[in-house]
This record gives C-alpha cells, structure tokens and sequence, in this order.
C-alpha cells in the first residue's frame, strides 16, 4: 500500500509489531534490492519502506536524468512486493522526520551503510529499537546497472 503523510498515523496503527523500516531511491528495481527488501522484512512483522520524492533524488547526486522512473512507478513497483507492507514517499534530503513518525522497531539499510552512521539510528536505539547494516548482493546495484546499459548504447 503506497500512504500519503496525512493517513500515516492511520495507516501505522493497523501494522503488525515489531515494525522494520528503510529507505532509499529504488530507482531501477533490481535483484539486490528485492533480496534486500525481503531480508529486512524477516527481521519484523511488517516493513515500511521510505521512497525518496523525485526532487530529493535529485539532490543526493546520483547523476543526470535520475531518477529514470517517477516516484509514482517506483512507489507501485515497490508496493507490489510481497515482503512490502507499506510505501511512503518523502521530500527531504534525508528520512529523519519520516524516521521519527513511523517510530520503527528495527530500522535497516544496505552493508554499505555503518549502522552507527545511518540516518535515525541514535533516534532509534534511543527508544530501545535496533539498527542493522545487511549485506549487499555483490555486483547487483543501480549504478552499475545503469553503467552495464549506457555500455551497450554508445
């Protein structure tokens, strides 16, 4: 289900706990991210996945023309995913706030990400949860992605 900030609050309260949370882009939906998606599932009862907005994704510095798909074809796409429980977009350069609302039991994000350097974690071991760095699937990301299909273009 893809939730809007307003229903939120709503939308939480019928989450089954322990209540995992993530984020990132999911810009070209690849293996690594599904396998990643349902790891961090297992680890709770319900995962909720944070999508940056196409103008956030747009300031981290992933490159011209991204992302390539809008945040309503990336939101749908990753809402379809079985391990997926909730989807909800947000603007800001990172998920703090969003972090703070969803109030997570577990917060998680991929091995490239120290757990002690993810965005939230103090927020979130602070109120007794947990934080987890997961491993990546190796060579499975959408920059290489992109990489491998520019490769065959030019």
């Amino acid at each position: 289900m893809i939730v809007k900030e307003p229903d939120l609050d709503e939308a939480l309260a019928s989450l089954p706990r322990p209540l995992v949370f993530t984020n990132g882009c999911f810009d070209i939906l690849h293996v690594g991210h599904v396998r990643y998606l349902e790891q961090a599932r297992r680890l709770g009862a319900a995962l909720v996945v944070g999508v940056n907005t196409d103008r956030s994704v747009s300031g981290l510095g992933k490159g011209a023309g991204r992302p390539f798909n809008s945040l309503e074809d990336r939101s749908e796409v990753l809402a379809s995913l079985a391990c997926v429980d909730l989807v909800v977009p947000f603007d800001e350069p990172t998920p703090r706030r969003l972090i703070e609302r969803v109030a997570p039991d577990i917060l998680v994000k991929g091995g490239d990400w120290k757990p002690d350097a993810i965005v939230g974690a103090d927020w979130v071991t602070g109120r007794g949860g947990t934080v987890r760095s997961l491993p990546l699937t190796p060579d499975r990301s959408t920059t290489r992605l992109v990489e491998r299909i520019r490769a065959t273009v030019d």
